[in-house]
């Protein structure tokens, strides 16, 4: 975020009136001036008023606020490290990451101050509104490198315990970069985050990026789907990320086919691929929507969508940003050839250090040529992009042919009335391994498994058509919104 330079006291001096940050909720907000000065107080009470030096830690468990922002550049400032906790884990996992990250202080709102872990050795810390550090002499300026760290943000551990990535001021700085370029973001340009700050999507999909060009955020407490379109309409925000998750509800809010989108010059759903009628449907309202893909420990940026062609191109993410490379391989590193399955890997200067106290992750993760294993497999589109096939490790053999959940999660949320859909692999005592799939259907549909199986038969080979389908009121998700597929896993064996 400071890498070259400050870009918000670049912006305090140049436009210091124009508007930063909003809450939508409280009505706070703060210029580039005001969040300049609110950066410099927090650095002061980073430092003075509880110690902190370059290469200390912060953790702070909060709701989306002024705060956190503020809190970010003062610690970029003094080249403290930042770890969001996610509010949404249990004390024991909380206290598994503090036990883990061995901040110096923990910062924490009045809403999340119950969930404090008992017994908690790190000390707390109320994040009050403001910094109180008018007072503090002016806290001392650390060198900053690309490989400095800025922010520790775990992961969600559904294939293990949490791990920690490692984002420095480069990294950020460049993901900025290219999001900047790549999107093609101007200073006039305007959005509401919802994702919460534990996750890169808060952070680095829009919010940090639209602050360095001179832009506006505002920081939505919680995602709702009805005050999202009201603020899209009555603050004429220009672009919009969210999950598909967040996109399913908006489309089923009562505001949707009234609210007036005619500011947005697009939106753009991460984290998971989207089904097409969602897809369609904010097409259909006249708003270009976008595909992405990204991960917390690149990023998350990492492709681009050509203006105007996100529904031509549903199914794909896009091309590779400006400053990435990208490669698809097999299982031993060679490039696989064209209209292949292979694995994604991502090299550049937006790739993360690799994670905290864990050499062997970070080793697995990130080769000694800089090029960093995703894990997720991808195929080239024959109409130019790239399209996600799903997870290397949730791939399975069924009668020796592989089947990649990813590709048959995309049929099933096409058809009409799938509102979820996810595939994991039962044993099969013919074909070693078979697909069950499990779906989510709108509200007083009815639609038998039979008729299901009967459609993915119909746009899929025989070996990836699941043998087994169960429909759930929703799926269950993981701690960041994502459907989680272990639980899934369990259900399937029962």
């Amino acid at each position: 975020m400071l890498l070259h330079g400050d870009p918000i006291a670049a912006r305090a001096a140049t436009a210091p009136h124009r508007r930063a940050l909003l809450e939508p909720t409280s009505g706070r907000s703060r210029t580039y001036a005001e969040l300049d000065r609110a950066g410099e107080l927090a650095a002061r009470r980073l430092h003075h008023g509880w110690g902190l030096r370059a290469g200390d830690r912060v953790a702070v468990l909060a709701r989306n606020c002024l705060e956190q922002v503020e809190l970010l550049l003062g610690a970029a400032r003094l080249g403290v490290i930042v770890v969001p906790l996610n509010w949404r884990l249990a004390g024991p996992e909380l206290a598994a990451m503090l036990e883990d990250a061995e901040p110096s202080v923990l910062l924490v709102d009045g809403v999340s101050a119950p969930q404090v872990p008992d017994g908690c050795a790190v000390p707390v810390v109320k994040l009050d509104r403001g910094w109180d550090g008018e007072l503090l002499e002016p806290a001392p300026r650390s060198a900053i490198e690309a490989s400095t760290p800025l922010l520790t943000l775990y992961t969600s551990g559904s294939t293990g315990r949490p791990k920690g990535a490692m984002l420095t001021h480069g990294s950020i700085h460049w993901n900025a970069i290219n999001t900047i370029v790549g999107w093609e973001l101007t200073a006039a340009d305007s959005t509401v985050v919802a994702a919460p700050l534990f996750h890169t999507g808060g952070w680095n999909v829009l919010t940090i990026p639209l602050l360095m060009i001179g832009g506006t955020v505002l920081l939505a407490e919680a995602f709702d789907p009805d005050e999202t379109l009201r603020l899209v309409q009555d603050h004429g925000l220009t672009c919009l990320f969210g999950v598909p998750t967040m996109f399913q509800a908006m489309r089923r809010s009562h505001r949707f086919a009234t609210a007036d989108l005619s500011s947005l010059d697009w939106v753009i759903s991460g984290g998971a691929p989207c089904p097409l009628p969602e897809i369609e449907a904010w097409w259909d309202r006249g708003v270009e929507f976008r595909q992405g893909y990204g991960l917390t420990e690149v990023g998350p940026n990492c492709f681009v969508m050509p203006a105007g062609e996100g529904l031509a191109r549903a199914g794909t993410v896009g091309f590779p940003m400006p400053h990435l490379e990208v490669r698809l391989v097999d299982e031993h590193d060679a490039p696989v050839a064209p209209g292949e399955v292979g694995e994604l890997q991502l090299r550049g200067p937006t790739v993360c250090a690799g994670y905290w106290r864990q050499p062997e992750a970070t080793a697995q993760a990130l080769g000694d040529d800089g090029w960093f294993r995703t894990g997720d497999l991808f195929v080239e589109a024959p109409f130019g992009g790239f399209r996600c096939a799903g997870r290397r490790k949730e791939m399975f053999i069924s009668g020796g042919e592989n089947v990649y959940p990813g590709e048959v999660e995309r049929v099933l949320g096409g058809i009409e009335d799938v509102l979820e859909a996810a595939v994991v692999p039962v044993e099969h005592p013919l074909w070693g391994e078979v697909g069950h799939a499990f779906v989510a259907l709108r509200p007083g549909a009815k639609l038998a498994p039979e008729a299901i199986v009967a459609l993915c038969r119909s746009r899929l080979a025989g070996y990836k058509v699941p043998r087994h389908v169960t429909a759930l009121d929703e799926l269950p998700k993981g701690a960041t919104g994502k459907i989680h597929k272990p639980t899934l896993r369990e259900l399937a064996a029962r």
